[in-house]
């Protein structure tokens, strides 16, 4: 068994990443020692002195540091611990009768590429649909987007699988609303609040893009568009609290519109960056150099 160790975007948190799930759809986050009574591994862990917060979930393992060391001078003991650990037996998290207390919801936050953006990752599914909502009118199908909306600085927000990406006004900077918010979407989770009633999600022309419903009606390059956006470029963009959609193809001009949502929205580079990627790698795959790429902000 081997652990891969993947880099996030709050520099003083690791993921150490299974090749199966380690977790039976269930969350956990540790503070300490004596949290981590139902977990033998995170109790190992945490007799690492720089270890803060321990997250399992799914397949991976997430480890927060204090700031008494850099990542890059034990990442590779601390994969190489759990590794030795797990191979030799060793219990990840102990059976549900065995566990004592539900363990909370944990979220923290991510940096992306768009200065107004922020994502908040949380350690459970929300959604198996993702959304986006310019304004509270909007939000209808989403009572947690319909609470963030009363926050005067929220300008736009961006739901998808386990993360919710926030996007603020100018007039204010993330040092003073980051902590408001985090705690915000931790407690209205941990209280049972709904994040999307899939119910009340309306088939507008961006949800039946999202859904891709008409694909099998595309002409051929169009499916190899959407095929090459969904495997090569949705997952990138998602790393970064974003996401894109196909819009159309004109076979005439050759010109492929596509959608940025969430913190790809607005961004100041990312629509010249992923123009330009999506041109190339298009292109390349594609094999036909006339290929344009139009960025349309969602």
């Amino acid at each position: 068994m081997k652990i891969i160790i993947k880099e996030t975007q709050n520099p003083t948190i690791i993921k150490f990443e299974f090749p199966d799930f380690i977790t039976q759809n269930e969350s956990f986050e540790f503070k300490n020692i004596d949290e981590a009574k139902n977990s033998p591994l995170a109790q190992q862990l945490f007799y690492l002195p720089f270890v803060k917060t321990v997250y399992i979930s799914g397949n991976f393992i997430a480890v927060e540091r204090f700031s008494i060391v850099d990542w890059a001078d034990v990442k590779e003991e601390v994969a190489e611990q759990i590794e030795n650990y797990v191979n030799n037996g060793g219990v990840i998290v102990l059976p549900p009768e065995n566990q004592t207390r539900k363990m909370p919801v944990s979220v923290y936050g991510e940096t992306t590429p768009n200065p107004s953006a922020l994502k908040f990752v949380v350690n459970k599914a929300l959604t198996k649909t993702t959304v986006e909502f310019k304004n509270i009118d909007e939000a209808q199908a989403s009572p947690l987007a319909q609470e963030l909306f009363k926050f005067h600085y929220v300008k736009e927000i961006f739901i998808s699988e386990n993360y919710v990406s926030v996007t603020k006004y100018d007039s204010i900077s993330w040092d003073e609303i980051t902590l408001e918010l985090r705690t915000f979407i931790k407690q209205f989770i941990e209280n049972g609040g709904t994040v999307i009633d899939d119910s009340l999600i309306q088939n507008d022309i961006k949800q039946e893009k999202q859904q891709i419903k008409n694909f099998d009606n595309l002409d051929v390059t169009s499916q190899q568009i959407v095929n090459i956006l969904e495997e090569y470029v949705k997952p990138a963009v998602a790393a970064d609290g974003g996401n894109i959609l196909f819009d159309s193809y004109d076979e005439k001009d050759k010109k492929v519109k596509v959608v940025l949502q969430g913190s790809c929205n607005g961004c100041p580079s990312s629509t010249f960056t992923l123009k330009n990627g999506i041109e190339n790698m298009l292109k390349s795959m594609l094999n036909d150099n006339q290929i344009v790429v139009e960025a349309l902000n969602g």
